[in-house]
């Protein structure tokens, strides 16, 4: 993928090869050599990533989830979801009472069925003040399911009587928020943070091959400074790791594994 910004054709990186090639051009590569294996290369790319969709705003996505049950599911007492799922904000209310469930007896369905038939009539803050008892009530009589979810176990544990409350073939539907897949949106390879993150990790993992060579020269007097290019990486690395909590970081509220 390339675009035209004035007379310059600006190359845009939209794989793991092409964000590698990106940023070696960054530190040189083409007028010199740059000292890294392809396993360190793709070592460093999976670090970044890891980073950045652990702490970034755009590596993430708020988006729901519906799960229906099997029967291995309520004998396990937990429920797998993907991976990809970073954190769950909530799980939507499971079962329920009179009060609020979907029936012709369902409160609000009356409510609805005859208040709402002609808006014009309709005092809409007595409604709302209405449907906020209902909740209540609704709160009070059926309560919010309390869950856990482990992120390195993949299992979303909600804490209720999994034998009386649900049945086979019932929707578990939750909020979540979940990691927006490089592979099939190719832009994100090309954001900014990313790119620089990139860069300094290579250069560190350069520095760090070529520190061995420090006391040695070469043929010709040449000799290498590893040590330099290390510690100026790691300035850089910090320096982004800082701005990312600063300036790019959701801080969600949500579990978290």
């Amino acid at each position: 993928n390339d675009y035209r910004r004035g007379n310059f054709l600006m190359a845009i990186p939209n794989s793991r090869a092409s964000l590698i090639s990106y940023c070696k051009r960054k530190l040189g590569h083409g007028v010199i050599d740059i000292n890294i294996s392809t396993d360190q290369e793709d070592d460093v790319v999976d670090e970044a990533l890891q980073y950045y969709q652990d702490y970034h705003v755009d590596a993430i996505q708020r988006t729901f989830l519906k799960h229906q049950l099997t029967s291995t599911d309520i004998t396990n007492e937990y429920i797998t979801i993907s991976d990809a799922i970073t954190g769950v904000v909530k799980v939507f209310p499971i079962g329920g009472t009179n009060v609020t469930n979907n029936s012709m007896f369902n409160v609000k369905y009356q409510l609805r069925l005859n208040d709402l038939f002609d808006l014009a009539d309709v005092e809409m803050i007595h409604y709302s003040m209405v449907m906020d008892h209902l909740e209540l009530l609704d709160n009070l009589l059926v309560g919010t399911k309390t869950f856990d979810y482990n992120r390195h176990m993949d299992r979303l544990y909600i804490y209720m009587d999994w034998e009386s409350d649900v049945e086979a073939n019932d929707y578990i539907v939750m909020e979540v928020y979940q990691i927006i897949a490089p592979t099939t949106f190719t832009n994100v390879y090309n954001d900014l943070w990313l790119k620089r993150y990139t860069t300094a990790l290579l250069k560190k993992q350069w520095g760090q091959n070529l520190k061995k060579f420090d006391s040695i020269t070469l043929p010709g007097g040449i000799t290498y400074n590893g040590q330099s290019l290390y510690d100026e990486a790691n300035t850089e690395i910090e320096n982004l790791e800082s701005a990312i909590l600063t300036n790019h970081d959701t801080l969600p509220s949500m579990i978290i594994g």
